[in-house]
């Protein structure tokens, strides 16, 4: 089942090819979400990481669980055309096995803590119901003309 497709996610993030890392929400509550990355060979970061043996990086698996969390803090956001989201901390980020070509990545965001402009949310990353990635983020929302805004 499918909550938000593309179309629908492109509405609410920023990102775009070949950076947007999240393919469609299948759950969407007030607290938690529920994000799909399918992973093809197709993936321009596996030209290099490793061409022999293809491995999603663990960086940009945080940056698909992080971009999950960002619709989750933009969806209900009357002005959020004027907002953005930036991946602020990253804590206790753990991989436990390798994502390759073909998987389905499945990305479970939850929020721990949440303020006027700060959310902090623990995140699990399966394939096939196997854990792979687990990290703690925290967002910062900010207006897109806000010059203090610091982000990576």
């Amino acid at each position: 089942m499918t909550v938000l497709d593309i179309n629908e996610i492109q509405s609410i993030l920023p990102h775009r090819y070949p950076f947007l890392l999240v393919d469609r929400i299948v759950e969407l509550e007030a607290e938690r979400i529920v994000g799909v990355k399918n992973v093809t060979l197709n993936e321009p970061f596996f030209a290099g990481h490793f061409p022999a043996f293809p491995v999603m990086p663990g960086v940009l698996i945080i940056e698909a669980m992080a971009q999950a969390a960002g619709v989750l803090v933009l969806k209900n956001i009357p002005d959020r055309h004027q907002k953005l989201v930036f991946l602020v901390a990253v804590e206790n980020a753990r991989f436990r096995k390798p994502v390759v070509p073909g998987d389905t990545l499945r990305l479970e965001m939850q929020i721990i803590k949440r303020r006027t402009n700060v959310a902090k949310m623990a995140g699990r990353a399966t394939v096939d119901g196997q854990l792979v990635a687990e990290a703690e983020v925290m967002c910062k929302l900010a207006d897109k003309e806000d010059p203090s805004a610091t982000a990576s």
